[in-house]
């Protein structure tokens, strides 16, 4: 049976917009402190060192913990498993999109909330390829995909952790590179890497 996304849709828009407003400006750079442009050249490079570094990170193993901290709540994200093509529900991916070549894969996710107040949804997560492409997940649902499936959106109480499958109709002869979590409170997505079989 499939499962809609617009009541859904329109539930996770409140739930993101609730965490925007709470984020203050919803922009990184508008949140981090630039050096100021005085002639005192000591005083400069200090506010330069004190600054948070954009630097990219590896990417993370399966299973490997990624954490963050916004508005004093602290989540704890982890990509447990990705896998391509080992389930086959009654609509394959092709009949869903009206492709030719593409397959269902689902990545495992776990999410803590430390402390503080927060909600998870599927929708920052992605799949990045070698050739730029990026998925998102898929926005319909049915009762024959993998469980648990992760929830669409979630309040998350402090303590307590959420985990599950999320689907993506993806190419059949191609592997993503990458897991990505791309919420807009980080300045660069969390990666984790996808093993080659």
């Amino acid at each position: 049976m499939r499962t809609t996304t617009t009541t859904i849709t329109i539930t996770v828009a409140l739930l993101l917009a609730a965490a925007t407003a709470c984020s203050g400006s919803g922009d990184p750079e508008k949140q981090v402190a630039k050096p100021s442009t005085t002639e005192n050249t000591k005083t400069s490079k200090e506010n330069t060192a004190t600054e948070p570094s954009a630097r990219r990170e590896a990417p993370r193993a399966l299973g490997k913990p990624f954490s963050f901290t916004t508005d004093g709540a602290t989540m704890v994200m982890t990509v447990l498993s990705y896998e391509q093509g080992r389930f086959h529900p009654r609509q394959s991916a092709d009949e869903e999109f009206g492709t030719i070549g593409y397959t269902w894969a689902a990545v495992e996710i776990k999410a803590c909330l430390k402390n503080g107040v927060g909600a998870v949804t599927r929708y920052p997560w992605a799949l990045a390829y070698a050739d730029g492409a990026r998925i998102k997940p898929s926005g319909v649902t049915y009762g024959d995909f993998p469980k648990p499936e992760y929830p669409y959106a979630a309040t998350v109480k402090p303590g307590e952790c959420v985990r599950g499958k999320t689907v993506f109709a993806v190419p059949a002869k191609q592997r993503p590179e990458l897991v990505l979590y791309t919420s807009t409170t980080l300045r660069t997505p969390a990666e984790w890497s996808v093993p080659k079989a």
